[in-house]
């Protein structure tokens, strides 16, 4: 995971480094994503999130698409 200021860093970074852009996720949605995903972690039955409950997960903060959606086959 690499962190950058703005969206012009990371085009330039990645023209660069003739690297694609992948889906860009803000602060604010990385903090609430872990905090969703780990949410049960110290509970006696912990469990992974469903593929179903993943794609609420991701929608519910505005991650969308096939990068996002845990049975796409491509990420474009």
């Amino acid at each position: 995971m690499l962190f950058f200021r703005s969206e012009e860093l990371i085009a330039a970074w990645c023209q660069a480094r003739g690297v694609t852009p992948r889906p860009v996720v803000r602060m604010d949605q990385l903090w609430q994503l872990a905090v969703t995903w780990y949410s049960t972690r110290l509970e006696p039955v912990s469990r992974r999130p469903t593929p179903a409950e993943m794609r609420n997960i991701f929608e519910s903060l505005g991650l969308e698409g096939d990068f996002w959606d845990p049975r796409a086959d491509s990420f474009e």
